[in-house]
């Protein structure tokens, strides 16, 4: 049976359940991405905050493919980005959460997402999203 990190604390690195976190901090994204008909044409800022927990590796060797790599991750949150237009910052968060645990090796990930310049009265507005992974190794 495999564990899954608890939500209250599976987003920490934890020595006694062999846990990494691999995160990305304020990823500046553009994107086409709205409901509003001047949000389906013209790109807005996106700021993505990404946090992923990993199962440590016995060992690691220095190399980097026996690690859950963060320039992958965001190569592939900027494909989605370029991708076309999108309703709904949710629907971009699920396409980022599936697309990340596609990599077996992630146990869960919390995907943030706001757009700074969508309310004037508003630094940001956004959503948060946590998946787990349903066939992990164990």
């Amino acid at each position: 049976m495999t564990s899954h990190p608890t939500p209250h604390k599976g987003f920490k690195a934890d020595a006694i359940n062999q846990i990494q976190h691999v995160f990305i901090k304020d990823l500046e994204l553009m994107a086409v991405i709205g409901v509003y008909d001047h949000e389906k044409t013209n790109p807005q800022r996106v700021v993505a905050n990404i946090d992923i927990t990993v199962r440590e590796m016995p060992k690691v060797a220095d190399q980097i493919e026996h690690v859950v790599c963060y320039h992958q991750v965001v190569k592939k949150i900027q494909a989605l980005c370029k991708d076309g237009h999108v309703n709904l910052l949710e629907t971009l968060a699920e396409n980022i959460a599936e697309a990340c645990l596609a990599d077996k090796r992630i146990l869960a990930l919390r995907v943030r997402l706001e757009k700074p310049e969508a309310l004037r009265e508003a630094a940001s507005v956004g959503v948060e999203i946590e998946r787990l992974q349903t066939n992990s190794q164990s």
